[in-house]
């Protein structure tokens, strides 16, 4: 079905993917040229530099991902995740349709909204909160207007949740903050409740009644309640992760954090607590007979609970397997409602456990120009780039074009043989791809908390995967991990650097060393017991740590490290700009200056190569200094921007803004000056 699903978006964008063959010059009538002003001259690859440089695709990959999510009067109403600017759509539950859809506008603040992870329904309005712009916006159901209300903070927040208590005033939770705010419809006016937990950045859930509001924190793993007349916050319980989820029935509360659902009144007495067997508790729901409805990450499975429960019980296997669930809502007596994050709706009868799944982009919902989170190329083959929950691949034989759904965002891929490797969030699994049928299958999990992969290589010496990662939330131990591909085993070397998270890993197969590039913050919202990011030389036969150097004092987090030719080149993220090299032999730092921003590193052609977020977007090469190669390329990559050269040419498959580019970085060229891509 989803297969099916998928393949018809795919005809939505024909004229605008069409990719020519690697191997050759593209000639592509909507390619959009490089400016130049140099005269022609031969370069290494027998191209000219004054031939056109650049030429671009349409969107790199397209989606119809969903986050907040809300039922009202039959109707849906889905607020997109990624798009600028984001939609919300109203879907007709009686005929499975989008009926009607409206874009959020780009508000006062700084920057501009991608998605809306909140949502309420009160008064004949639906709110939307948003990010990365914490904004409040609503929709009139009954004229389709669309106002902007307020911002709660600066580019880069989010507003996580929202809530309507009974009498129609609004509750928003909101990262960095960590705080509260109460919104009242009617007139406007906006009170902050001020710091709930110290150090606290996320308020992850609300949810709210006549007397009080209830928030889950994440950092500091809490279930608050908040007094709506004075303002005094107390304790509920604590879990032993973050709580993201809240829901409400009688006098009861019901919170989850990771796999375990609190049960506490509202007073704080008689708490409870149960625990899935396995996974992590998503989208919780309360019904009015208090049967709480939710299903697990990352399978999907629907469970059941009743006050008193001392476990649960499995209702029926995943309606959308891998995905994740933003809201549950039971329609009648035997059907649940379920919202798929990967963005599709599902129902579930509860007598039968059958359920039917809708693609959201073949109900009607426009499609969007989404972030890439990872791109691969197969030379003169195919481009694989992933976005959320889904695979685009690019033909470079024929031009076509096809998606399919995974379980996940891939953070990063690699290549061993037929098959290619992606490491995936949120939940720290590695999954194959099938180059030749697009089969998908789960080969393993990271497990140790570690849900953030960052980067993955492929050691031909040892037949095995290497992965560096991070953990959620407060915790600053991240991990190296070993994987056979073959049978799923795996390896964990938990805090390999101590107290730190890894972003980066570089392999040199000759030595059987592996390289990692630390982070002080580890998952974030815990203080760092370190100043310096650390690099880690790891012995692969041996399993052990060669040494540990911090390489420049104060600089807390490597974005990505890269082994050549006896230096280890390294690129900074939180001190933006900063790169080095190291000699391996002496472990001393000689080379070092500033580029544009922080990104990702690439060796070709016995040359080292960066492309960066900031200063429009840049690539250069590193050698002595950094020589600037491109610019304009643009800040749209979810993760780090990547250059993917074409083997003996100076060509790289990349993105300028959110699409597809194919762009000559010879170095014996002058620099690109690269025009604004569409979209």
């Amino acid at each position: 079905m989803l297969r099916r699903l998928l393949a018809a978006v795919a005809g939505l964008l024909p004229a605008l993917l069409t990719v020519p063959a690697a191997t050759a010059a593209p000639a592509s009538a909507a390619a959009t040229p490089a400016t130049a002003s140099a005269p022609a001259r031969a370069t290494a690859s027998g191209a000219a530099c004054a031939d056109p440089a650049v030429r671009t695709y349409g969107p790199a990959t397209v989606t119809g991902a969903i986050v907040g999510a809300a039922v009202h009067d039959g109707r849906a109403y889905v607020v997109t995740r990624g798009p600028k600017p984001p939609v919300l759509a109203e879907v007709d539950l009686s005929t499975r349709k989008v009926i009607r859809t409206a874009t959020l506008p780009d508000g006062p603040a700084e920057g501009a909204p991608e998605g809306g992870w909140a949502t309420a329904v009160t008064g004949g309005k639906v709110y939307v909160g948003t990010y990365p712009v914490p904004d409040l916006y609503s929709f009139d159901i009954a004229t389709g207007e669309v106002k902007h209300l307020r911002s709660f903070g600066r580019n880069g927040g989010f507003v996580w949740s929202l809530a309507a208590a009974p009498d129609g005033t609004l509750y928003a939770g909101t990262y960095p903050g960590g705080r509260v705010f109460e919104y009242v419809p009617a007139t406007g006016a906006v009170r902050d409740f001020g710091v709930l937990a110290q150090g606290e950045r996320y308020v992850r859930a609300v949810a709210a009644d006549d007397a009080y509001v209830y928030a889950g924190l994440l950092d500091k793993a809490k279930l608050v309640r908040i007094d709506r007349a004075t303002g005094k916050v107390a304790e509920l319980a604590s879990a032993p992760t973050g709580v993201g989820a809240v829901t409400l029935h009688g006098d009861r509360v019901l919170a989850a954090a990771g796999g375990e659902l609190i049960d506490v009144r509202k007073d704080g007495s008689d708490l409870r607590r149960v625990t899935l067997e396995q996974g992590s508790i998503d989208a919780p729901a309360a019904m009015e007979d208090g049967t709480v409805y939710l299903t697990s990450r990352p399978d999907g499975t629907v469970y059941r609970y009743r006050a008193g429960d001392t476990a649960f019980t499995r209702v029926a296997d995943a309606p959308a397997p891998g995905d994740e669930s933003r809201r549950i809502h039971r329609l009648d007596a035997d059907t649940l409602l379920g919202f798929a994050g990967s963005g599709g709706l599902w129902w579930l009868d509860l007598r039968s456990g059958a359920s039917q799944f809708v693609d959201l982009l073949e109900a009607g919902l426009p499609p969007g120009t989404e972030r890439v989170q990872s791109m691969l190329l197969v030379p003169n083959r195919a481009l694989y780039v992933g976005g959320h929950f889904v695979m685009e691949v690019r033909d470079l034989r024929t031009g076509d074009k096809r998606r399919f759904r995974v379980p996940g965002e891939p953070k990063d891929l690699v290549r061993r043989g037929d098959k290619i490797y992606a490491a995936v969030y949120p939940s720290g699994q590695m999954i194959s791809v099938d180059l030749r049928t697009d089969e998908v299958k789960s080969v393993a999990f990271l497990g140790h908390g570690q849900q953030r992969p960052w980067d993955i290589e492929y050691d031909p010496v040892t037949d095995k995967l290497l992965v560096a990662s991070a953990p959620l939330g407060a915790n600053l131990k991240g991990a190296l991990t070993v994987v056979d591909p073959d049978t799923g085993a795996v390896d964990s070397y938990v805090d390999v650097i101590p107290d730190q998270s890894l972003m980066s890993l570089s392999l040199d197969s000759r030595r059987g060393v592996v390289y990692l590039g630390g982070d002080v913050l580890g998952g974030g919202g815990t203080p760092p017991t370190r100043t310096t990011a650390s690099v880690a030389a790891f012995d692969l036969r041996e399993r052990k740590v060669l040494w540990t150097v911090d390489p420049v004092p104060g600089h807390r987090t490597f974005q990505d490290v890269k082994v050549h030719d006896g230096l280890l080149y390294g690129v900074y993220k939180r001190e933006s700009g900063t790169w080095i090299a190291l000699d391996l032999a002496t472990r001393q730092v000689v080379r070092q200056g500033t580029i544009a921003g922080y990104g990702e590193l690439t060796v070709h052609r016995g040359r080292v190569f960066a492309s960066v977020f900031r200063g429009g977007g840049n690539a250069y090469e590193l050698g002595a200094e950094a020589k600037l190669l491109a610019t304009g390329l643009g800040d749209e990559w979810y993760t780090n921007p990547q250059l993917h050269f074409e083997p003996g040419s100076w060509y790289a498959w990349a993105l300028v803004g959110r699409e597809l580019a194919r762009i000559r970085l010879d170095p014996s060229c002058p620099p690109l000056t690269i025009p604004p891509a569409g979209g």
